[in-house]
């Protein structure tokens, strides 16, 4: 086995063995690089690698959203779907319009999404 491999077993076993809180978690850090990788580009006219970064974020996210379970809690299901058509509204904008600023929005909310489930797992300890 090279050392390839074996990274990509561990890890895969990794995700595989998480709990479900952390599973999240990863999928909003792992967004947010995405986001910041797209920010970053230098934006030529129809630029392929920004859009692709922001597929994958739009991807992301609609795991998320898809994944809501509203039996729980119905209101927070509810609210974290508007904010998840939020931020594919805002990734849309911003790769039809080929500018960077709705990705702003879209990373705050996401921030914000990250730090309260941080919170959640922190607390429920």
């Amino acid at each position: 086995m090279n050392a390839r491999h074996a990274a990509s077993a561990y890890r895969e076993s990794s995700v595989e063995n998480a709990p479900p809180i952390k599973i999240v978690r990863m999928l909003y850090q792992g967004a947010l690089r995405f986001l910041d990788r797209a920010q970053a580009e230098n934006l030529q006219p129809s630029d392929p690698q920004f859009v692709y970064l922001l597929t994958r974020v739009e991807a992301i996210v609609a795991e998320l959203r898809v994944a809501l379970d509203p039996r729980p809690a119905p209101q927070i299901a509810d609210n974290l779907e508007q904010l998840y058509l939020f931020i594919e509204e805002r990734l849309r904008q911003a790769g039809v319009e080929q500018n960077k600023a709705p990705l702003q929005d879209a990373r705050k909310v996401l921030e914000n999404l990250l730090d309260a489930w941080t919170r959640v797992e922190v607390n429920s300890r």
